[in-house]
């Protein structure tokens, strides 16, 4: 394998905020070694999800929205993975991307987005700014393996990960559960975000552990609008789909480009929508300083009676009944009657007349619709212009996403059916990975060391393992070793596959195997011109240094590795199998 190989390769086991963005395949690998995981394949079996067997695809969709609301927390502690040194991860990235690309793409290396973002100070929002200084979080993300394990962690009562780490859940659960196909999910990568959107009736975006619809999307609240504001604001750096990738700054795409611009399209419906009376009081619930100038009426008996609009929207707070839509009468009947006056309200537009003038299916984004509004409204508010403004921006958002002038190659998509089972996928991506790089990458984010090279993991546990340094900086080497040895010894990882040393110090909890590469990593960062000697017979594992030290392993691998003073991993697996 060679270095720049290594490095893609060692990414796929730490999966670092920077290696997503560097190795934009890797986002995908990680997808599908979710889907090879047994984790949610196991969820088919939940009642709440048998009871949907034959229903749709988005039934059972929403389904799993529920399920993950109720089961993860949304984790944004930036300090779960340690720290680490900007100048080393420039110098580690420079030979793909220059330190200028990256602060201007990268939270953690000065990005702050446009005008919105410093408006609203994100670094602060996101407790970035305490880093003032060279020393940076790693912002990780999760296998599905790692999200499940937080219930393990001091101060976690759920499963829980961070956004690229949901987005990449939600993609591998929408296959697995609702019977999505992959060709329907497409990845939608920000500096400050990571989401998906499923080619599902109107479109469905994922966010976070919710689902938006198109409904939801345009309907003015203030979850909602917090959902927009990565496609409001930020650059799309990356796009990823089982055909491949698009990346903001590099001129090759893999991804299939008729597959781009169906995406491409299907995302610029979604995002747009007609103005009629259901959207324009979405419009009022968010741009509440216009709802001063409207008024709602009621019939009573034959008589109109009056409301402010600020005060009706009062009422829906903590009521599921909505102004404008289908439940806007019984809203109206959880008003008290002394709110209401049998006088129409002097320089208030009535909602009634707006409704009638919205039945002329008024088009703000284009000129004759604005001058309309404008027409109808001037009157009343004053500073019309900025209002026309604001109402087009709300029912229209332009996505700034890849360019399309890339030289796009031959992509080499991942045929794989929702209709087949664990097994037969797993087979599938063993067959292709020869020549599919995203696969087998994947089998490295899935962590199988029975099929992979152990150079990368290795490099990537004695390199990035920042949190099993800190939580073992003040015990001695042999109180190190009585840690390990006292801690559970139960891996979070089925069969072969091997937890990093960052994931045992999280979780207090790891095969004998991975207790003895975290040591190994103490080991080497306290004495570091002294060569080690990982020595894995099934059972049996010795590390050797200054002194032997012996732990137990469940795993059944085989094989020798050697980490010399200048850092170099020499393998010796007998159960590995290279390419080719």
């Amino acid at each position: 394998m060679e270095n720049e190989d290594l490095e893609k390769y060692s990414s796929a086991a730490t999966l670092s905020d920077m290696e997503l963005f560097v190795f934009p395949e890797l986002i995908y690998s990680l997808v599908l070694a979710n889907i090879m995981s047994p984790v949610i394949w196991k969820w088919r079996q939940l009642d709440s999800f048998e009871k949907l067997a034959g229903k749709s695809s988005y039934r059972r969709l929403m389904r799993l929205r529920q399920f993950i609301m109720d089961e993860f927390d949304f984790n944004l502690d930036l300090e779960t993975w340690g720290l680490t040194d900007k100048n080393i991860e420039l110098k580690r990235f420079e030979r793909y991307m220059s330190p200028q690309q990256i602060g201007a793409s990268n939270a953690l290396f000065g990005y702050e987005g446009d005008k919105y973002y410093y408006d609203v100070d994100i670094r602060r929002h996101f407790g970035l700014d305490k880093y003032t200084t060279d020393i940076i979080p790693y912002w990780k993300t999760e296998t599905i393996e790692a999200m499940d394990a937080f219930r393990l962690k001091p101060g976690y009562g759920k499963a829980a990960g961070e956004c690229v780490s949901l987005a990449t859940l939600y993609a591998a659960a929408a296959f697995i559960v609702c019977g999505v196909p992959l060709d329907d999910i497409f990845m939608i990568l920000t500096p400050l975000h990571s989401q998906n959107f499923i080619d599902m009736q109107d479109g469905i975006l994922t966010n976070n552990r919710r689902l938006v619809t198109k409904t939801m999307w345009f309907n003015g609240t203030e979850i909602s609008n917090k959902a927009q504001r990565a496609l409001r604001n930020e650059q799309v750096t990356v796009v990823a789909h089982n055909t491949g990738v698009i990346h903001c700054l590099y001129d090759d795409a893999t991804i299939d480009p008729k597959a781009y611009d169906r995406f491409k399209g299907r995302l610029a419906d979604y995002l747009s929508t007609g103005v009629d009376m259901t959207l324009f009081a979405s419009f009022l619930r968010s741009a509440h300083n216009y709802q001063k100038y409207f008024q709602i009426c009621r019939d009573c008996h034959g008589q109109p009676q009056f409301i402010r609009a600020e005060l009706l929207y009062q009422y829906e707070h903590g009521s599921p009944f909505k102004i404008g839509d289908e439940t806007h009468d019984k809203l109206l009947a959880e008003v008290a009657d002394e709110d209401f006056v049998r006088f129409e309200l002097p320089g208030r537009i009535r909602c009634d007349r707006l409704c009638d003038f919205l039945k002329q299916k008024i088009d703000v984004r284009r000129g004759d619709g604005r001058e309309a509004v404008r027409q109808f409204l001037a009157p009343t508010i004053p500073d019309i212009d900025k209002f026309v403004d604001d109402l087009m921006d709300f029912v229209h958002i332009e996505a700034n996403l890849p360019e399309s002038n890339k030289n796009f190659t031959n992509g080499q998509t991942l045929q794989i059916s929702p209709d087949w089972d664990r097994d037969e996928i797993i087979d599938y991506l063993r067959g292709i990975r020869a020549h599919n790089a995203t696969a087998d990458l994947a089998f490295y984010a899935y962590r199988d060391m029975e099929s992979c090279d152990w150079r990368p993991f290795m490099k990537a546990a004695i390199e990035r393992s920042p949190i099993s340094l800190e939580k073992t900086q003040a015990m001695s080497v042999p109180e190190v070793y009585d840690w390990l040895t006292q801690m559970p010894a139960a891996s979070i990882y089925d069969r072969n596959r091997l937890a990093q040393p960052d994931e045992l110090a999280n979780y207090l909890t790891g095969d004998g195997l991975e207790k003895a590469i975290l040591l190994a990593n103490v080991l080497r960062h306290r004495d570091p011109d002294r060569e080690l000697r990982l020595e894995v017979d099934n059972s049996r594992v010795v590390l050797r240094g200054e002194q032997d030290y012996e732990f137990v392993s469940a795993k059944t691998l085989q094989g020798q590795v050697d980490i010399s003073p200048e850092g170099e991993i020499a393998v010796v697996a007998k159960s590995y199998q290279p390419k080719g």
